[in-house]
């Protein structure tokens, strides 16, 4: 197997990230959500471009879920990365979230997943990643579903590493 020079692997995550900012800018546009659609949007609070408060740094100093259902204001989309104010605690906060930043986004309503397993590594900078994308099953509970304040729960589901398709050097 020849080296892969063009990088599948990135062009994948791209494309999968490029349905998140589809479905946010539609959202930003009309400035409500269609129908009973809402999301929980996991990210790695430390990675570059990042911007939220020093209160929800210190309290999420890895990873955040943020859920964006009834009150949300200032939505902006850009290709890198989604703007957004959010309440916490009564608190309102504007949140920056570039979309290499994303771990996971969960729509509930339709039991849609994706989920980014990005190593430490690339949370500073490097590119190797392990994507998974998939409908949840439909006899799994819609509400169920990642609370921000709790570790993140593995739902069952097809891995695909796409290391396993990269040549070993």
């Amino acid at each position: 197997m020849g080296q892969d020079h063009i990088r599948y692997d990135i062009l994948a995550q791209d494309a999968l990230r490029g349905v998140i900012r589809k479905v946010l800018s539609e959202v930003a546009t009309t400035g409500r959500l269609p129908g009973d659609h809402h999301f929980f949007i996991t990210f790695l609070t430390g990675a570059p471009g990042v911007r939220i408060s020093q209160a929800l740094k210190s309290k999420y100093p890895e990873q955040m879920t943020i859920v964006i259902q009834h009150q949300f204001w200032d939505m902006k989309v850009t290709e890198g990365g989604f703007e957004i104010g959010l309440s916490f605690s009564d608190v309102p906060e504007k949140l920056v979230i570039p979309f290499n930043a994303i771990r996971g986004f969960y729509d509930p309503s339709v039991n849609f997943e994706l989920e980014f397993d990005m190593p430490a590594a690339q949370a500073e900078g490097q590119t190797d990643a392990e994507i998974t994308a998939y409908p949840l099953q439909e006899d799994e509970p819609s509400e169920k579903a990642p609370n921000p304040t709790e570790g993140e729960e593995k739902k069952e589901g097809s891995v695909v590493s796409l290391d396993a398709f990269r040549k070993k050097q």
